[in-house]
């Protein structure tokens, strides 16, 4: 089942590669179907704060009615950053699925796990490497075509 899901976050970040933002996609998950996605847009809106989960977080919330996403589920392609884990845990979201790990901005279990830390009043599961060579492929493959048509990448 995750890997059904974590397929559309890929259509997602496959979106944002279509228009040159790093490909990133996420997709929020309730009752076993899809009710928001986003991808990255940060170039394009040059806005700091859209990443593709917050844009799926956000659009979640609006079709819920509600800031609470307590029965959804978030999946996206790459482990997420520490903005978008405080938004997860504000929106109270109880499980978060990801693809590739982020050694150097994830935390979500690499650099540090603020989707398990015990001093807040609410963590959430991760379940990490949903189609991982998929996902990592995307973003070494996007930031090495980058490199070579670009110079040094602006990201």
């Amino acid at each position: 089942m995750h890997e059904k899901f974590m397929r559309a976050a890929i259509a997602e970040a496959h979106n944002a590669e279509a228009i040159g933002e790093v490909p990133i996609g996420a997709v929020v998950v309730h009752n076993q179907k899809i009710i928001a996605s986003g991808h990255n847009s940060r170039e394009t809106s040059q806005n700091p704060l859209t990443h593709a989960e917050i844009i799926a977080i956000s659009e979640a919330s609006e079709k819920i009615g509600s800031w609470r996403l307590e029965n959804c589920s978030l999946y996206v392609t790459l482990e997420p950053c520490v903005m978008c884990c405080g938004a997860i845990v504000m929106s109270r979201i109880p499980q978060v699925i990801y693809g590739a790990h982020d050694p150097k901005g994830g935390t979500a279990g690499s650099l540090m796990n603020l989707l398990e830390e015990t001093g807040f009043n609410h963590r959430a599961e991760i379940v990490s490497g949903v189609l991982e060579e998929e996902c990592g492929r995307m973003l070494t493959d996007f930031f090495k075509n980058l490199r070579q048509t670009r110079g040094k990448a602006r990201y």
